[in-house]
Order: C-alpha cells, then sequence, then structure tokens
C-alpha cells in the first residue's frame, strides 16, 4: 500500500516518481509513460510478505513526482536522480575505476603519446577507455619501441645541444636537437594513430611497402629498422583476439541470474577486436531482469561516456527505443541497440553471457578458498575467534621525525582498502618505537569500542616487545580478550619469519610456503608499503617547504609558479637570475634573493658534508633513510 492521497495527486502523464523513508531518504526512483497507472500497480500490489517490493513499500512514507514533456526526459531524470541519490532498492552499478586512456596529442608541433586519466576537449585524440591497464600500458610499450616519439612534457619543444638518455636508447626521434625533420616525425605519429585506431593489418602492409623499397634504394639500415616493427607488430597482433569479421565498435551485454544475485558483464569492442570487459555484481536487486539491465543501461552511459555506434542486449526492454534515441543525442551519432537472434552477433552475446555466468564460478571459489585458508588461520594460530577482520599497524619514521602509524584492514581476505588509516603521531617527540605503537593503539582502539568496529585479530609488525605494548593498552581499554593478538617479525634470515602469541614463550614458526604465514606477510608488506608510500609524501612536502618557503617573498602561490614553470626544485637551483625573471610574478629583487639563497646553501653543504648524509663519531659517512623501527632496534626490521 502506498501512502495516502498518493493517487489522487498523481497525474495520467510521463514523469519520475520518488519514494522516500520515514528520515526522508530517497529509497527508489522509477520513471513511467503514465504515473497515474504505475503507482496503482504498487496500491494493489499483494504478495509474499518477503517479497522485495513488500519490504520495500512497508518503508514508503511519502511519494513525491516529478512531471516531464517525453518519456524520453523521464528516463533521463530518472538516470540523473539514481545517480544523486543512489537509493537503496535501485540498481546500482558499483564502479569506482576511473579508467585510463591513451592521449595522442596531435594539436602540438610535436606529439606525444601517453596515458591520461580523463578526456578533455584540447584537441588531442584519445582512445580508450581501457578497462585493462595492463592493455594500456602493453599499448604503449609497443608505441614506445616501434615508433619513438618524445616523452619530455609540456607541449612546446625545448631545444638542446645534446639528446636525453631516450634517444640514446632508440626510444625517442630526439627533436629537440633537430636530428630528425618535422615530416619525418608525423610519419611515425600517423603510424600510431593507424596502430591505435584498430588498422595495423593495413599498417603492417604499409611498412612492408617502405621497406621493399629502402631495400631497392639500397638503404639496408632504414630496411633493417622498418623489418624489426613490421615483425614485433605481427607479434602483437598474433596475441590480439579477433571477435568480429567487421571492424565496428560494440557494446556487448551479457546477463546471468542465480537466486536473487545478478551479474552484468559487459564486452568492449573496438574496431572489431576485443578490447576489454566489465563486470557488475549485484546481490539482491529490485525489479525483473528487464528493469535491472534498463537501469544498468542507463548507469552506464552516463557522465563522460565514449558511446559505441552499436549495443547488443541478451534480451529486449520496453524502453529500447528511448534508451537508443537517448544515446544518439549524447553521442552525436547513431547508436542503435539490438537484440539479435541469428549470426556472429548471437555469438558474442553468448560470450557475454558466460563472462557473468564466470563471475559467479569465480565468487564461488574465492568464498571456498577464503574458508579453507580461514580454518588454518584458527588452528595454526590458536585462534579464538573465526578471523573476519584483520588488521595491521605498522610504524614509520626517520629518527623520530615525520612518524608515521600505518593501520591496513583485511576482510575476508581481501585488501578492504576503505578502511585503510593513517595516524600522524602527536604526542612523542624523538626516535621512541614503542611509545609511538602505544599512541596509534590507544587511537585505533579507543574509536573501535565507541564505533563497534574491532577486528578479530590484530597484527602487530615485531617481536615480543611491539606484542607487549598492544596487549597493555588492549588491558588498559578492557578489550583484551574481545581480540586475537599476533606479533610478526623476522629476528634472523636463516630462521624466516617469527610469529609471536600472546603468554607463549616462544615464538610460532610456520614452513615459509605454508599459506597462512604468506597471507600474514602479505597484509604485513602491505602495511609497511602503505605507511613508506605516505612517510615518502611528508618528506617530500617538508622538503619543499623548508627548500623554498623560506626565501622571503614566496608564498604558496610563487612557489606552485615557479615549480610549474621551470619544472623541478632541482631547475629552480639551477636557473640564471634571467630564466627566474621571466617566471610571472618574479622581479629583480624576489630573483636576486632566490640566488643569494641557494648560493647560500650550496656553500654550506661544502663546509658540513653534502645531501642527507652525516657523520658519525668516527668519521665514516652515515645515510639517513626511513626506517620503521626507532634508532633503539636499528638492526631490525628497516625499510627505504
Amino acid at each position: 500500500m502506498l501512502p495516502e492521497g498518493t493517487l489522487q495527486s498523481a497525474p495520467h502523464r510521463p514523469g519520475v516518481y520518488i519514494m522516500l523513508n520515514a528520515a526522508s531518504a530517497v529509497i527508489y526512483v522509477g520513471k513511467a509513460k503514465d504515473l497515474f497507472k504505475r503507482l496503482s500497480s504498487y496500491e494493489h500490489f499483494s504478495a509474499k510478505e518477503w517479497n522485495k517490493t513488500g519490504v520495500m513499500l512497508q518503508k514508503v512514507v511519502k511519494v513525491d513526482t516529478i512531471i516531464t514533456s517525453t518519456e524520453k526526459e523521464a528516463l533521463i531524470l530518472e538516470a540523473s536522480l539514481i545517480k544523486k541519490h543512489k537509493p537503496r532498492y535501485n540498481v546500482l552499478l558499483r564502479d569506482d575505476k576511473n579508467y585510463p586512456w591513451i592521449k595522442v596529442t596531435v594539436q602540438e608541433e610535436w606529439p606525444r603519446a601517453f596515458m591520461a586519466r580523463r578526456k578533455s576537449k584540447d584537441g588531442a585524440r584519445y582512445f580508450g577507455p581501457y578497462s585493462s591497464a595492463s592493455a594500456m600500458w602493453a599499448t604503449l610499450r609497443v608505441i614506445s619501441s616501434l615508433f619513438p616519439l618524445r616523452t619530455c612534457k609540456g607541449a612546446a619543444l625545448k631545444m638542446r645541444e645534446r639528446p636525453c638518455l631516450n634517444r640514446q636508447i632508440g626510444r625517442c626521434l630526439a627533436p629537440c636537437t633537430g636530428k630528425v625533420s618535422r615530416a619525418e616525425y608525423m610519419k611515425h605519429v600517423d603510424q600510431v594513430l593507424m596502430l591505435l585506431e584498430g588498422h595495423s593489418h593495413e599498417l603492417v602492409k604499409l611498412l612492408t611497402g617502405r621497406m621493399e623499397q629502402a631495400a631497392a634504394s639500397l638503404q639496408f639500415e632504414t630496411a633493417a629498422i622498418l623489418r624489426d616493427q613490421i615483425a614485433a607488430l605481427s607479434r602483437t597482433l598474433e596475441k590480439q583476439l579477433i571477435s568480429a569479421s567487421h571492424d565496428k565498435d560494440q557494446d556487448i551485454f551479457g546477463f546471468a541470474r542465480k537466486d536473487a544475485a545478478v551479474v552484468v558483464a559487459v564486452l568492449f569492442i573496438r574496431n572489431g577486436l576485443l578490447n576489454g570487459s566489465r563486470s557488475f555484481f549485484l546481490a539482491d536487486p529490485y525489479g525483473d531482469d528487464e528493469a535491472i539491465l534498463s537501469q544498468a543501461l542507463g548507469q552506464l552511459y552516463a557522465g563522460d561516456t565514449v558511446f559505441p555506434s552499436e549495443i547488443l542486449l541478451p534480451f529486449s526492454l520496453e524502453d529500447i527505443e528511448l534508451h537508443e534515441e537517448n544515446f544518439s543525442d549524447s553521442a552525436g551519432h547513431r547508436v542503435y541497440i539490438r537484440t539479435p537472434q541469428r549470426g556472429d552477433n548471437v555469438r558474442l552475446i553468448e560470450m557475454a553471457n558466460a563472462n557473468a555466468m564466470q563471475v559467479f564460478e569465480e565468487r564461488e571459489k574465492k568464498k571456498s578458498s577464503w574458508e579453507n585458508l580461514c580454518d588454518s588461520m584458527e588452528k595454526s594460530l590458536h585462534l579464538v575467534r573465526t578471523p573476519t577482520r584483520v588488521e595491521c599497524l605498522d610504524i614509520s619514521n626517520i629518527g623520530g621525525k615525520q612518524a608515521v602509524g600505518s593501520l591496513v584492514c583485511f576482510t575476508k581476505g581481501e585488501a578492504d582498502k576503505k578502511n585503510f588509516r593513517h595516524f600522524k603521531i602527536r604526542t612523542v617527540d624523538g626516535p621512541n618505537d614503542y611509545a609511538m605503537m602505544r599512541e596509534v593503539l590507544m587511537r585505533r582502539l579507543s574509536r573501535g569500542i565507541e564505533e563497534d568496529n574491532l577486528p578479530d585479530l590484530f597484527v602487530v609488525d615485531g617481536g615480543k616487545g611491539q606484542l607487549g605494548i598492544a596487549i597493555s593498552v588492549a588491558k588498559e581499554l578492557g578489550i583484551s580478550n574481545d581480540i586475537d593478538w599476533l606479533g610478526i617479525a623476522k629476528e634472523h634470515h636463516e630462521e624466516g619469519e617469527k610469529l609471536f602469541k600472546p603468554g607463549r614463550k616462544n615464538p610460532l614458526l610456520l614452513p615459509a610456503h605454508n599459506p597462512v604465514l604468506l597471507y600474514i606477510m602479505r597484509i604485513r608488506d602491505e602495511s609497511h608499503r602503505f605507511g613508506i608510500t605516505f612517510h615518502r609524501k611528508l618528506r617530500n612536502k617538508e622538503t619543499l617547504t623548508s627548500e623554498l618557503d623560506s626565501i622571503p617573498g614566496i608564498g604558496d602561490a610563487k612557489k606552485k609558479v615557479l615549480l610549474k614553470s621551470l619544472g623541478s626544485l632541482k631547475r629552480v637551483k639551477e636557473a640564471s637570475k634571467e630564466e627566474l625573471m621571466a617566471v610571472k610574478g618574479v622581479g629583480v629583487e624576489l630573483a636576486e634573493a632566490i640566488l643569494r639563497h641557494f648560493a647560500e646553501e650550496k656553500k654550506g653543504r661544502k663546509e658540513t658534508g653534502d645531501g642527507r648524509q652525516g657523520k658519525a663519531k668516527d668519521g665514516t659517512a652515515k645515510n639517513f633513510l626511513p626506517t620503521n623501527k626507532s634508532s633503539n632496534h636499528a638492526n631490525k626490521g628497516k625499510k627505504i
């Protein structure tokens, strides 16, 4: 049943209806050709009490309607509102990945080819998006080896007397030294475009003709280069899956249902070649198969989307013509949506459906694998509770400076990155690893008690000492028995990893190939990576701050302009007075102040010793490198 009075205000016109719960949150958005008829179907709905529609209707306290001029407008508005409100009972394709493109800067005098995260209207040619980053990087490697375009940054080419290393290893034509004419350079650009457009076979024929001409003209060196390019291209073509007997751009949808769960899979075919795929698992979507696929279509092609010329669906939709019209308007060209019944396109649909079913099989395998690992962990580590959620803490610092606590979380065997956390050390000065660990543990566990999200197993990077600190904090908070605790340390290389348990004198020694040990090591290594990455950012930020911000007259804005104009801090240090004054906002006085500052810094380095090296008491040089242990534990767990 709908809230009283809903039908009285519903018109016989196209539009969108919005269902809200008691908290005024949007729980469902739908479109209708006739709002009154569509809402009437809910009013007279009857089914079992556990039916999903019935459960949803019990939560509805208000229904808002928005009238549109046409059903097409209702379709567009529905997609927009779903994207905005993310309603509980609508289909949501959860895919936060930002798929990369290959960008060829044809608008520049000397074009480049590189990866781009976003497509913009800057005159460049974009190819993609690539659903497989590895495929994109493989393509860029082929381009780099066969057609050595410049890789230096900046639209304008800066002339040089000597070529860079890329030229010396044959990865750049070095237009910056005048060693190649623009006409010759643009031939390589055209060949790159042919490759990316999918005309690889035509490119092989073109290069073969040029090779034969070069050989006939006795230009054997040129012919040899072309021969190598043809051989490399042929090897690349052998790896490509030809999935269609045409050169169309197609998106092929597959659909699979298992109990309440649904998987929507999409295969991307570009120029007749399978370019990549994406799959979306929907645990318990609301609506019938047609409604689910229709909403998936609306979401997948929202925003900055490249539309193919043809979309193939596994079954027909009631609003297929509306989608076709909407996509054609957005794409600027005709987009056909078809449901094939025979021929090669049916084979492609079967392939997409098989991909969708494969997702169910992979999830089952992953579930089974995790259950086996979980059982092994409970037995091998003598755990009291099932280790569904495992967290690991690592401390990174350089002599107590820029100290960071890094916490990673794994849930059911997978990295749960939304629960990764960095903790800047607030209360500890100097290299006191134990005190830093105590501070971070106190903050994490106190919050975990408040939010009721404590882990099942907590791993600390270190031996008995670090584990003892963790247990003392847990006892202080009264939760020592609510969590399983484990320490992991590598004390001697020949003995490998040691696992420490509270109340146990001797460590657990598991075989190096044991899946439980490998899983704990994976979690520990991830905490190292997460911590050191953040630590480097802090260190680099401090370096830039101390180098430029200490110069009178340079604030954040001037610093950004200097680094952007000259390219790096090193270039700023090496710049002449004239080069500094060429930067916007830098006058004579500021240029002289910058030169004076770095001249004094250089003089000071000569007097005290260069770089990040210092002197030990015996006069020998020592490197100050980031370590995850304090100086009291210098021989344990060093990391760079």
